[in-house]
C-alpha cells in the first residue's frame, strides 16, 4: 500500500471463552495486516465489566503503524472480531473479542461506522492504564485518577497487572 503510515492506538477486550489467549490471536492477526507494523503492546488488564454483564474483561492496548485508512481499518479489526466469534445481539453485550481504535494519528473522525478518538476512551480505565503503560505521554495523571475508582482488586495472573503496579 503506497503512503505514510500513521501510528494508531487499538483497544482489545473480551470477556468470553479464553479471553487472553483470544486477544494474543487477535494481536498476532493484526500483526499479519498489510502495511501494518506492530509496536508495543501493553500488559494485560482484567476490569469488571461497565454497563456490561458477565465475567471479567481482559483488556490491552497495541500501539502500530499502518499504511491502511481509518475506514480500511475498521473493515480489517471488524473481520478479526468475526474470525473470532464476536456476535452484536445487543450494546455492550459480553464478547469473545472486541477491537476499537481509539486514537488514529492526530486524526478527528466523526462517520456513522466510526468515532475518533473513540468516544469514551478518556472514561475507561480498561483504555487509559493500558493506554498509560505504553504512551505515558498520551495519559495525563487527572485522566488516570478520574478513572482510579473502576479498578478494585489488584491481578495476580501472570501477564496481568493492576492499578497499583503502575506506580512501581
Amino acid at each position: 500500500m503506497p503512503g505514510a503510515q500513521v501510528s494508531v492506538y487499538i483497544a482489545l477486550g473480551a470477556n468470553l471463552g479464553d479471553a487472553a489467549s483470544n486477544l494474543r490471536r487477535a494481536i498476532a492477526c493484526i500483526a499479519q495486516l498489510a502495511g501494518t507494523q506492530l509496536g508495543a503492546v501493553s500488559s494485560f488488564y482484567q476490569t469488571a465489566p461497565i454497563d456490561s454483564s458477565g465475567a471479567d474483561y481482559t483488556n490491552a492496548v497495541i500501539e502500530m503503524k499502518t499504511a491502511m485508512s481509518a475506514p480500511q481499518l475498521l473493515i480489517a479489526l471488524q473481520n478479526i472480531e468475526q474470525s473470532a466469534g464476536r456476535t452484536r445481539p445487543h450494546p455492550n453485550a459480553p464478547r469473545t473479542l472486541d477491537l476499537d481504535i481509539l486514537l488514529y494519528g492526530s486524526a478527528s473522525i466523526s462517520s456513522p461506522s466510526l468515532t475518533v478518538p473513540h468516544p469514551r476512551m478518556w472514561q475507561r480505565a480498561f483504555v487509559l492504564l493500558p493506554l498509560h503503560e505504553i504512551a505515558p505521554h498520551l495519559v495525563g495523571a487527572a485522566q488516570l485518577q478520574a478513572v482510579s475508582h473502576q479498578i478494585t482488586q489488584p491481578h495476580a495472573a501472570p501477564g496481568f497487572r493492576s492499578w497499583q503496579q503502575l506506580d512501581s
